[in-house]
């Protein structure tokens, strides 16, 4: 069991404990000792002898019998998988091929490798429904990297009819969810296939108690300003700098070399470090979700806690109190080798958030949602910033787009006009008309800005950019308390319908709410969600008179950099 996913209203480790059985009983097929390549991310290692990356050419070397390839089902991974099954056929003894499609088998992707000579030497090609992969105890994601591009670009529907049965996998486990809310026309399309997957199960009835009181299926595109915005919690930014990559961050190997006396800085580490990150470790739960001003303090007063408790150790003069530090001893390394990492961390961060570039892009980002100066152009240095960087700006209402496409592709050349075109396509780019803009209606209505705020110790959403309420997780609290009817305006204004389903519950599962018991709403982000939202969404789960507790779900966990990137035409 991993702790970390148990530890909140909704105990996560039933979902885990369930893939992991369909996972088994695939390996259970395949006799023998296997060896595992694909993209997808570690379940179990029990029944494998080793797992490697899919790559091009020769399959690393393996004294195994089978072989499985664990993948999405792409074309691309198809001519890899062919390539290593040619290169083995080749190499000498024969091994026993296998492929496991992660979500769904594709019909297409087998027809690729039939083209190419290989179907035939894969003794089982099935499927593992793994569409909602829990991440902690209050986070599911489907991983889907392209499900806003073909969403929103390419009218591909696929990722909604995945996120659908997650939804319906997720009832089986934890009970109908009595109501559903939604906004957006990818929301309505999946409640719809929830509907329609609930009907052609008639004949069955979930006699499980209800575990989720609501479901709110939220569009991206209803709220895009948002992860264009630079996050500001400590989690936020490690991933806007470094990138979170399902649990695990790379770092700059140099602030964790240990410090020797006298050695000038010699033989300094080149390896990445790797960390993972989620609420397992005591301080990151703690600290993830705050504002980065406020982490210092909180790493200052671990240190002096950690230090006092190691000289603790001068004090135990009995065998048993000697025996008690001892046996306090590895928590308390554990401690202090967190503190050092985060404390290093936490540097590395200070190093670019200090810098000028940051501070001006912060400065013109916080103009543009408190709506000052809108038609500002990002001063004279469009040349010296990425191009993603200035994508990220340009996307924000402004009203200066014209001058800004003509920047863009006289600086980073004239293929990136079908980039543009994405982006607009997209609704991120709003092209230049003399209709009215809503931003200050939606930003007034639903105050969306905050002058006034308490970074050390928040009382409203919006410490978790320093100002700027994230617009989705704003309409996340108004449905709470007082509901969408107080809004009516503003949702009018929003792309996409707003809706509200009932699901009927069988008699006996109708949940009495003991007093003071808060609800427990799942929130599923259609396209994907940054951890700034996951931090706001958290802190309203955390209020005394909140009276909601939130577990998310989205088809991708993503920052403004991996977005754009997804939206991105590669020069050819």
């Amino acid at each position: 069991m991993a702790a970390h996913l148990s530890y909140g209203r909704v105990n996560l480790n039933v979902l885990r404990e369930a893939v992991r059985r369909e996972l088994r009983e695939f390996l259970d097929k395949c006799a023998g000792s296997k060896v595992r390549g694909g993209r997808i991310y570690r379940i179990s290692s029990k029944w494998l002898e080793k797992m490697f990356t899919l790559k091009g050419n020769r399959l690393p070397a393996a004294d195994v019998k089978n072989i499985i390839f664990f993948v999405r089902p792409r074309l691309e991974l198809m001519d890899i998988i062919a390539e290593n099954v040619l290169s083995e056929d080749r190499r000498g003894p024969t091994r026993d091929f296998h492929i496991l499609f992660v979500p769904r088998r594709s019909l297409l992707c087998e027809q690729r490798l039939k083209d190419l000579g290989v179907l035939g030497s894969f003794i089982h090609r099935e499927e593992y429904s793994l569409d909602l992969i829990p991440f902690d105890g209050d986070l599911l994601s489907m991983e889907s990297e392209g499900a806003f591009k073909e969403c929103y670009l390419e009218g591909d529907q696929t990722s909604l009819y995945h996120a659908a049965k997650g939804l319906m996998t997720l009832q089986a486990l934890y009970g109908t969810i009595p109501q559903i809310f939604g906004k957006g026309e990818c929301a309505r399309q999946v409640a719809n296939m929830m509907i329609r997957m609930k009907r052609e199960f008639t004949g069955s009835q979930n006699s499980i108690f209800p575990v989720f009181d609501n479901l709110l299926l939220l569009d991206r595109n209803v709220d895009l300003l948002t992860p264009l915005a630079t996050q500001l919690t400590y989690e936020g930014l490690i991933d806007e700098i470094y990138g979170i990559q399902n649990s695990y961050v790379k770092l700059p190997p140099e602030k964790f070399a240990p410090k020797k006396q006298g050695d000038g800085g010699k033989d300094l580490p080149t390896e990445a470090k790797k960390l993972q990150l989620n609420s397992a470790e005591e301080l990151y739960a703690e600290i993830r979700d705050k504002n980065f001003n406020a982490v210092g303090s909180v790493l200052s007063k671990k240190a002096k806690i950690i230090s006092a408790a190691f000289e603790e150790r001068h004090n135990a003069k009995t065998v048993g109190e000697i025996k008690q530090f001892v046996s306090q001893l590895p928590h308390m390394q554990a401690a202090r080798g967190s503190l050092a990492n985060h404390t290093s961390i936490a540097e590395l961060i200070k190093d670019v958030t200090t810098s000028e570039d940051f501070f001006d892009k912060l400065t013109v980002e916080q103009e543009f949602m408190s709506g000052i100066d809108t038609d500002k152009v990002c001063g004279q240095k469009t040349s010296l910033h990425s191009l993603i960087k200035v994508l990220r700006l340009v996307c924000l209402p402004i009203r200066v787009l014209d001058y800004y496409k003509k920047k863009i592709l006289q600086t980073y050349g004239y293929e990136h006009i079908l980039t543009l075109h994405n982006l607009e396509k997209a609704g991120l780019l709003k092209p230049q008309t003399g209709g009215r803009n809503n931003y200050p209606t939606i930003r007034k209505t639903l105050r969306l800005w905050m002058d006034d705020v308490n970074e050390q110790n928040p009382t409203d959403i919006s410490y978790v950019y320093s100002g700027y309420a994230p617009l989705s997780v704003r309409l996340a609290q108004l449905l709470s308390r007082p509901g969408w009817r107080s809004i009516e305006e503003v949702l009018r204004i929003l792309p996409g319908p707003h809706f509200e389903e009932r699901q009927p519950l069988p008699t006996g599962l109708q949940k009495k709410r003991q007093p003071g018991e808060n609800r427990v709403t799942l929130i599923f982000f259609l396209g994907g969600v940054t951890f700034a939202e996951i931090a706001a969404l958290r802190f309203l789960s955390q209020l005394e008179d909140g009276g909601t507790e939130y577990v998310i779900a989205t088809t991708k966990l993503m920052n403004g950099t991996s977005w754009i990137e997804a939206l991105m035409e590669k020069p050819f």
